[in-house]
């Protein structure tokens, strides 16, 4: 049976536009020294805020690494862990393909972006690392500086504990009213969430059911569905 996909429907029931993504985070927290990115649609982040001190030539540096749900949250993070008292508070985020990095005050490129160069090596994604110098009296140095600075960074994020956060997809079908029962037969057995039906579809006989599925259940529920139904389905993913 074919099963025919349309992403550009001229009309849409009006639920379908008001999916939106959904992030869960799953229960499997680890400590692992190589986070490996997750494609997708998922992530792996911190599960915990984490802190390290290390003394440099009688510097003390303190890196802090926590995870932020999104940029906005990077300032409120900043503002709960820097200390006014410090030579420098120095940090890096990263939030998707957004990123931001600060020297504060350190010479350009010596402190920021090695703490973002860690978080990009880590494979972590929606986190946040401060490093704190209470200057000793010994100058670095530009190349001490990096060492330093990106090296608290990722032996801090290498301390922290992960987990895996799984994205939800949006997506719709529509059946005709005969085909309901299968179909949410089969939504619940790939444990489905936020089902509701809309019959104002404009078709007789036809309703939208939308849901919400894990990235990874996303492709086994249309074969399922393609199984189980012997007539020809139309799916929305948002």
């Amino acid at each position: 049976m074919q099963v025919s996909y349309n992403t550009n429907h001229s009309r849409i029931s009006s639920s379908l536009f008001h999916l939106r993504s959904m992030v869960t985070a799953t229960a499997t927290t680890s400590r692992t020294n190589t986070v490996a990115s997750v494609s997708g649609g998922a992530f792996t982040t911190v599960s915990e805020r984490v802190t390290i001190e290390r003394d440099i030539k009688k510097s003390k540096f303190i890196a802090i690494a926590g995870h932020i749900p999104d940029e906005r949250s990077a300032q409120s993070f900043l503002s709960e862990v820097q200390d006014p008292r410090a030579t420098h508070n120095c940090w890096a985020y990263k939030v998707g393909n957004q990123y931001r990095s600060n020297d504060d005050g350190e010479p350009s490129g010596t402190a920021g972006k090695p703490i973002h160069s860690a978080i990009e090596n880590s494979g972590l994604d929606r986190v946040m690392v401060v490093v704190i110098r209470h200057f000793g009296g010994i100058k670095l140095g530009t190349g001490g500086l990096v060492r330093a600075y990106g090296g608290v960074a990722t032996e801090c994020l290498k301390s922290a504990p992960t987990r895996l956060i799984k994205s939800q997809v949006p997506m719709g079908v529509e059946v005709s009213f005969d085909l309901l029962g299968v179909v949410y037969h089969q939504l619940q057995s790939f444990k489905a969430e936020d089902i509701k039906q809309d019959y104002d579809t404009g078709k007789d006989g036809i309703t939208m059911v939308t849901f919400k599925i894990s990235f990874d259940q996303a492709e086994a529920l249309e074969e399922a569905l393609k199984t189980n139904c012997s007539r020809n389905l139309v799916f929305y993913k948002h």
